[in-house]
C-alpha cells in the first residue's frame, strides 16, 4: 500500500452493455440529453459504442454479447446507476420530462430511510437497469469540506468534532 493514499478525483466513465443497440441509443439520447450530456459515436474493435459525456464523466453503451442473460440488479454486478443534480427542482423537472416522453419515472420524493434530505426519482432503461437521479445531499458537501479531518478509514464521519 502507498505511504500516502492516492485520491480519486472523479468517476471517469462507466460502460453499460445493452441488448438492442438502436433501442437503447434512442432511449439514452433522450435521457442523457435532458441531463446535458453530449454524445460521440465510435467503433471500437468493430463494435459500435456510444459515448455520452459531460464535464465530469462519461457513460458508454455498447452491445451485449450473444447469449446474454437479462439484467438482474440482485446478481453480482451493477445494481443501479445514480446521477447527482444540484437541486430538488432539477429532480422534479427531470421526472416530469421523462414522464412526458413515456419513460416511467417515479414521483420525486424524499427517501428519509436513506437520509433526511435524500430526494430522488427512479426509472429503468430498456434492459431493466435501474437509474436514479438525486439531489446533492448536505452530507456530501460536508464530506468534501471536511475531508482532510477524516483520518479514520472506518466510519470517519462519526469521529468528527462538531462544527
Amino acid at each position: 500500500m502507498a505511504d500516502t493514499p492516492i485520491r480519486v478525483v472523479g468517476l471517469d466513465h462507466i460502460y453499460l452493455t445493452v441488448s438492442d443497440m438502436a433501442r437503447s441509443e434512442a432511449w439514452y439520447d433522450k435521457v442523457l440529453g435532458l441531463l446535458d450530456f453530449r454524445k460521440s459515436d465510435f467503433t471500437i474493435a468493430n463494435t459500435p459504442h456510444r459515448h455520452y459525456f459531460n464535464p465530469v464523466m462519461q457513460i458508454t453503451i455498447r452491445p451485449a454479447r450473444e447469449g446474454f442473460t437479462p439484467h438482474d440488479s440482485y446478481s453480482p454486478g451493477l445494481h443501479h446507476l445514480c446521477l447527482q443534480v444540484a437541486s430538488n427542482e432539477d429532480v422534479d423537472r427531470l421526472a416530469a420530462a421523462l414522464n412526458r416522453m413515456d419513460i416511467g419515472a417515479s414521483a420525486p420524493a424524499f427517501h428519509t430511510d436513506y437520509a433526511p434530505d435524500y430526494y430522488a426519482t427512479f426509472f429503468n432503461d430498456p434492459d431493466g437497469l435501474r437509474l436514479e437521479v438525486m439531489t446533492r445531499r448536505a452530507a456530501r458537501d460536508m464530506i468534501a469540506r471536511r475531508w482532510d479531518e477524516m483520518t479514520a478509514f472506518l466510519n470517519p464521519v462519526t469521529k468528527l468534532k462538531p462544527e
